[in-house]
C-alpha cells in the first residue's frame, strides 16, 4: 500500500474518530440534558404529589370544619325557635291574663279597653276619671278601682311563680298615670304621677296581698309610673281631654331565656372560633 493511501486512510480513520468523538460528546452531552430533566421531573413531580397531598388535607380540613360549623348553625336555629316559641307563649300567656282580667271587669258592671300588643289593659273615663287637674279618686272612681284589685287578686297570682309552673310569670304590673294635654307639662307630671300612685295605694289598701305578689326576680309585681300626656292614646283625637286622663294597666310578662341567651352566646363564639379556622384554611388551600 502506498503512503499516499495510508495517509487518506489514516486520515479517514481520524475523520472517523473525531466524529465519533463529536457524537459521543453529544450523546453524553444530550444523555446529561436528559438526566437533568429527569431529576428537574422527577423533584416536580414530586413536589406536585406532595402539593396534592397536602392541598387535599386542607380541603379535607375545611370540609369537616364546614360540617362543624353547620352543625352549629343547626343548633343556633334551634336555640332562636326556642327563644320565639318563648315569645309566643309569653304573648299567649298575657293575653290569657287580659282576658281574664276583662272578662272579670264587665261582669263588675266595668267597661274596659284591652291592647294586646303593648300588654295594655286601659281604664278610661268611664271606669277611673278624673276631674282636670285632680289626682282625687272620686266616689264611683274609688269604687271602680276597688273593683279592679278584686279582679287583680284574683287573677294575678296564677301567673306568678307561686301559682305554679307556667311558660311566663308577670315580671311587671306598672299603673300608669295619665293626662290630657290640656295643662302645663310641670303639672301634666304631677297629675299623672300622683293618680298613677293613688291608685297604686288603693288597690293595696283594698287588697293587700297585691303588694306580697313577687316575680321571678323576688321583687314586688307592682309598680307605678306617671307618663303626663306623653301618651296619648292611638287613634284618639287629643282633643278628647276625658278619654286621655286615665290610668292603664300595662302587664309584662318575662319568660325564663337567660340559660338560652347563654348557650347562645356560647354557640356564637363557638361558630367564630370555626369560621376563623376555616377561612384559614380555605386561604391555605388556596395558596397551593
Amino acid at each position: 500500500m502506498s503512503d499516499i493511501s495510508l495517509a487518506e486512510i489514516d486520515h479517514h480513520a481520524e475523520e472517523d474518530e473525531n466524529y465519533f468523538i463529536s457524537m459521543t460528546d453529544m450523546m453524553v452531552g444530550i444523555l446529561f440534558v436528559f438526566i437533568i430533566l429527569l431529576m428537574v421531573f422527577a423533584m416536580n413531580f414530586r413536589q406536585q404529589t406532595d402539593t396534592s397531598e397536602e392541598r387535599i388535607k386542607r380541603l379535607e380540613q375545611v370540609a369537616t370544619t364546614a360540617s362543624v360549623v353547620q352543625t352549629e348553625i343547626s343548633r343556633l336555629q334551634e336555640q332562636v325557635e326556642e327563644e320565639i316559641a318563648a315569645a309566643a307563649a309569653a304573648a299567649e300567656l298575657t293575653r290569657e291574663l287580659l282576658e281574664q282580667l276583662r272578662s272579670r271587669l264587665q261582669d263588675a258592671g266595668l267597661t274596659v279597653e284591652v291592647d294586646f300588643r303593648s300588654g295594655v289593659l286601659r281604664l278610661g273615663e268611664d271606669a277611673i276619671n278624673f276631674a282636670v287637674n285632680s289626682a282625687a279618686l272620686d266616689g264611683v272612681a274609688a269604687a271602680n278601682v276597688d273593683k279592679l284589685a278584686a279582679a287583680l287578686v284574683a287573677v294575678l297570682p296564677q301567673y306568678t311563680p307561686e301559682g305554679g309552673e307556667k311558660a311566663a310569670y308577670v315580671e311587671t304590673v306598672f299603673i300608669e298615670g295619665h293626662t290630657d294635654r290640656s295643662g302645663t307639662a310641670e303639672r301634666n307630671w304631677q297629675s299623672s304621677t300622683a293618680r298613677a300612685v293613688n291608685t297604686f295605694w288603693r288597690l293595696v289598701q283594698q287588697q293587700p296581698y297585691l303588694r306580697s305578689l313577687r316575680n321571678r326576680a323576688a321583687t314586688p309585681v307592682l309598680s307605678a309610673a306617671g307618663y303626663a300626656d306623653s301618651r296619648p292614646i292611638p287613634g284618639i283625637d287629643p282633643n278628647e281631654y276625658d278619654r286621655h286622663r286615665r290610668i292603664d294597666l300595662r302587664f309584662v310578662l318575662d319568660a325564663d331565656t337567660s340559660q338560652r341567651l347563654k348557650d347562645v352566646m356560647e354557640l356564637t363564639e363557638k361558630m367564630q372560633h370555626h369560621l376563623d379556622q376555616l377561612q384559614k384554611a380555605v386561604g391555605e388551600a388556596n395558596a397551593h
